[in-house]
């Protein structure tokens, strides 16, 4: 009988590919989010189903719950806003959902959370991922609970090597906070794959798995890598700590949150696994530079030049 997985988050970043996979790998997928035009990448894929619900809303949720096999919770923010907390998203909403599936006889239960996640972390956003993870154990005695958590994901639709190879065309000096934090970047595919892959594997029940791409890199050389790839150089100023939480604590206030103080805070313990990763999620990490050359350079004029002139060419061939 083929299963059905319920995806929190779905629509987002990490969730579309998630959501991809478990399409391709024969679960029927049932996809919740507040606007149904935000998922419409997702509705053609054979297997899913779209419904709009608002998950804050417990009585909508645990109806949409119902009849579930498996639960998978994406969700996450990176900046607190005024109607949604740290507290609120990354503490007591996990906390629900694994009461919900207690409730509701749904057994196994998969969640997202964060590398570095620790009641003693220096930022709210690290606390408050310690504090979901610990409620969503809580039922690991009632429920099959794994937990991953991931370093910065990377991938097409990502908001992190995006946003920097922007701001990179556009800005003559990259004025970097934290310039030497420590990052383990993680293609959004493998996230994906270790989580469809766990969702079947009694080996992954009860724990908690760090994911990790296969090099550390300092925030600075992860820059450097994409002005390389780009073919874009610009002058990079590192700040240091005080000067970043300055620089966060501005940033912050602007319309488009691009750095929070909160964020300069998490960036103050090196985001890298203290374990390779799991040989029962199936996963061999795949290079950053392997990936990121195949949607950055589309994005620059350059690559869109380059793009047009291919695609003229292959016209004239045709005409030929």
């Amino acid at each position: 009988m083929m299963k059905t997985v319920t995806v929190l988050g779905g629509s987002g970043f990490v969730g579309s590919s998630v959501v991809a996979r478990l399409d391709q790998a024969g679960y029927k997928v049932k996809v919740l989010t507040r606007r149904r035009e935000q998922a419409k990448h997702l509705i053609l894929l054979p297997k899913v189903q779209v419904v709009e619900c608002d998950i804050h809303d417990h009585a909508a949720l645990k109806t949409q719950l119902q009849g579930s096999d498996v639960v998978i919770n994406l969700i996450g923010i990176l900046h607190q806003t005024r109607d949604n907390g740290f507290e609120q998203m990354h503490h007591q909403f996990p906390r629900r959902v694994a009461q919900l599936c207690e409730e509701l006889g749904i057994s196994r239960l998969l969640h997202m959370s964060a590398l570095q996640a620790s009641a003693s972390a220096p930022s709210e956003y690290l606390r408050s991922k310690a504090a979901g993870d610990q409620a969503v154990m809580e039922y690991s005695k009632k429920l099959n609970v794994t937990i991953f958590r991931p370093s910065v994901i990377f991938g097409t639709r990502d908001r992190f090597i995006n946003l920097f190879a922007k701001l990179i065309q556009w800005i003559p000096v990259l004025v970097l906070a934290m310039p030497q934090a420590k990052f383990q970047p993680i293609w959004v595919e493998d996230v994906a794959a270790a989580m469809v892959n766990a969702v079947d594997e009694p080996a992954t029940y009860g724990k908690i798995y760090e994911l990790g791409g296969p090099a550390i890199m300092t925030l600075q050389q992860i820059m450097e890598a994409v002005m390389k790839t780009i073919h874009v150089q610009r002058p990079i100023i590192g700040l240091s700590l005080r000067m970043s939480l300055l620089q966060g604590s501005f940033m912050q206030l602007l319309p488009i949150k691009l750095i929070s103080r909160d964020n300069v805070k998490s960036m103050q313990v090196d985001n890298v696994c203290q374990q390779p990763m799991a040989n029962e999620l199936c996963v061999v990490p795949t290079d950053m530079f392997a990936v990121i050359s195949g949607y950055l350079v589309k994005n620059t004029p350059r690559g869109a030049y380059d793009h047009f002139r291919a695609a003229a060419g292959r016209v004239i061939n045709a005409r030929r």
